[in-house]
């Protein structure tokens, strides 16, 4: 398939909040002597498919740390219920933005998220011109991971859009079991948006299925707009406990080129 081509500026957003009810202050846990925010933002710089990279937050601290490494950083308001009502925020303190082509809304927790990954993700939109969100998914191999209501799994159409995300197992069958060989995908936590999708978002209603299975995506599904959807290899280690740190030690310390 002819891809293309990335015209126009592309934003990367990364929010960023001190607050956490498994890891209070995770943005600046350290991981082989630079936080996790530090490690996330400079190896999102890595994905050539950004024009600029900002990281959005609430917190004083967070504020601070990142101008001490030369970052872009932007201070938002702590009433910001979710990252989208920062990207929105984001968007009305840099007005110029608005006509960007795409906005990356990056987890702050990834630092170990591949750069091509977010070049894949921004690609899937761009080849899509009436497309308004693209996400990412990986291959589920793992019958405990399958099942496990943690992780939000998605199915997707032909032409690789997502048709819904579930914390249950999906595609399910009869006797609701794990089927070795059949095609289960993990949904990764990273949005591509258009700029006019992400304040058109805030104004849209709360739905059933989203407050059902706690999923903000599928409250643009419900609404009838198109989730793009690409496929990359694997997942990323991500931090959502202190004990997670070791696991992105040890992966780091396997990958010269993330040091």
């Amino acid at each position: 398939m002819k891809h293309a081509e990335m015209t126009g500026q592309i934003i990367g957003i990364i929010p960023a909040r001190y607050g956490s009810t498994r890891f209070p202050g995770k943005p600046l846990a350290s991981i082989l002597g630079k936080t996790l925010l530090q490690r996330t933002y400079e190896n999102s710089l890595r994905a050539s498919a950004l024009s600029d990279l900002i990281v959005a937050t609430d917190d004083e601290r967070i504020f601070e740390h990142v101008r001490s490494f030369n970052g872009k950083v932007v201070m938002t308001s702590e009433q910001c219920p979710t990252g989208t009502d920062r990207l929105a925020e984001v968007l009305s303190l840099y007005p110029e933005w608005m006509h960007a082509t795409a906005i990356v809304n990056i987890q702050g927790d990834e630092p170990c998220l591949n750069p091509l990954t977010i070049n894949l993700a921004v690609q899937a939109l761009v080849n899509d011109p009436q497309g308004q969100v693209s996400t990412i998914v990986t291959p589920l191999l793992d019958e405990e991971e399958a099942k496990n209501s943690s992780i939000v799994k998605c199915v997707m159409d032909q032409q690789g859009n997502a048709l819904y995300f579930s914390r249950a197992l999906i595609p399910s069958n009869k006797t609701n079991s794990f089927k070795n060989g059949a095609i289960y995908f993990r949904h990764l936590g990273l949005y591509v948006y258009r700029p006019s999708f992400i304040i058109n978002y805030q104004k849209l209603p709360s739905t059933p299925l989203q407050l059902e299975e706690d999923l903000e995506q599928l409250k643009v599904l419900e609404h009838g707009y198109r989730i793009k959807v690409a496929i990359v290899d694997q997942a990323n280690i991500g931090v959502d406990t202190p004990e997670d740190i070791h696991k992105v030690e040890e992966w780091l310390c396997k990958q010269n080129t993330f040091l």
